[in-house]
């Protein structure tokens, strides 16, 4: 990264290992391409299967999602929403399969891993001022492939924490609109949720006003002949 290409700004916020396998990369989405996205969004929200804030263990979750190739709901994939109206969902577009080597290749370096890396859905959530995400495990897919996090729109406090237990040792960063964070290897497993979100933090050529899109790229390791039912994970 260079000021040229991202700004005098982003050099207070330089990429970094946070943990092994943990890579955070501050403005790795330019605006263009954040404010297209959102737009993107704005499809995927639209159904057929809409935005929905799904429930675990009875409780409403205040964060709202909407899922590409396989929906997920506690604990499990399926290809239909059952939980919410019945609908196919809508297939994982292979743009997204592009972003999501591009992004290995930024934290990992090019290589067969980032070459070979194939993410079949997304888990796309919205949060406004008041939504939250508690400190949780993905692990509701058979594979253990990385975890490409996206951000636009609010920045967010973010925790990510450690791979036994929900509490300390755990670190606090900020996740801005643009940037981009991945987890595999060793923190695939690792416990993190979003502790708050930072209104009117947007930047105006992000395509989105208000609120934080987060768009979660994964590899399911399953295929339509079955769900993964074991897992105690949510997005």
């Amino acid at each position: 990264m260079t000021s040229a290409l991202f700004g005098d700004d982003l050099l207070e916020r330089p990429r970094r290992v946070v943990a092994p396998g943990a890579v955070h990369v501050p403005g790795w989405l330019r605006p263009e391409q954040q404010s297209w996205i959102a737009d993107r969004f704005r499809e995927w929200a639209a159904g057929p299967v809409p935005l929905r804030a799904a429930s675990v263990r009875g409780h409403e979750m205040s964060v709202k999602t909407v899922c590409l190739g396989w929906h997920w709901q506690p604990y499990r994939y399926s290809r239909e929403a059952t939980d919410v109206n019945g609908a196919r969902v809508l297939g994982f577009p292979d743009w997204l399969v592009r972003v999501g080597r591009l992004a290995l290749a930024e934290a990992y370096g090019e290589g067969e891993q980032a070459e070979r890396y194939t993410p079949d859905t997304a888990l796309v959530n919205l949060y406004d001022d008041q939504a939250r995400m508690g400190m949780h495990q993905d692990r509701d897919e058979a594979s253990r492939e990385p975890v490409v996090s996206l951000s636009i729109g609010d920045s967010c406090l973010f925790r990510f924490g450690n791979t036994e237990t929900r509490s300390k040792p755990y670190e606090d960063l900020v996740l801005a609109s643009g940037d981009l964070f991945v987890f595999g290897g060793p923190s695939r497993l690792a416990f993190h949720g979003v502790q708050k979100t930072f209104p009117g933090t947007a930047p105006p050529d992000c395509g989105i006003r208000s609120g934080r899109i987060n768009i979660t790229l994964r590899v399911t390791g399953i295929d339509d002949a079955s769900t993964r039912t074991a897992g105690r994970g949510t997005p």
